[in-house]
């Protein structure tokens, strides 16, 4: 892995695809849980107000623009990957 230590990195590149896998550190485990924890409660609050799903929308857009974000900056480069290099 270039770039950064595998020590620090919560969110490991996933294998095939694009994008990240599940986290490898507690910490990312930490964000994950308190993102979807903050997406149950949203849609327990918001959804119940008149247009509450546009509010309910932008909440999650939100939320998930902050979670690539931590994404970026703690896991690895995303990009495209084909399984292992040989």
């Amino acid at each position: 892995m270039k770039g950064k230590d595998l020590k620090e990195v919560w969110f490991p590149a996933k294998k095939y695809g694009f994008g990240w896998g599940l986290p490898v550190k507690w910490q990312g485990w930490v964000v994950l849980l308190v993102y979807i924890f903050l997406i149950i409660i949203g849609s327990i609050m918001l959804l119940t107000f008149h247009n509450g799903m546009i509010y309910f929308l932008v909440y999650v857009l939100i939320l998930t623009l902050l979670l690539i974000y931590i994404c970026w900056k703690k896991g690895e480069r995303p990009r495209w990957r084909w399984g292992d290099k040989k």
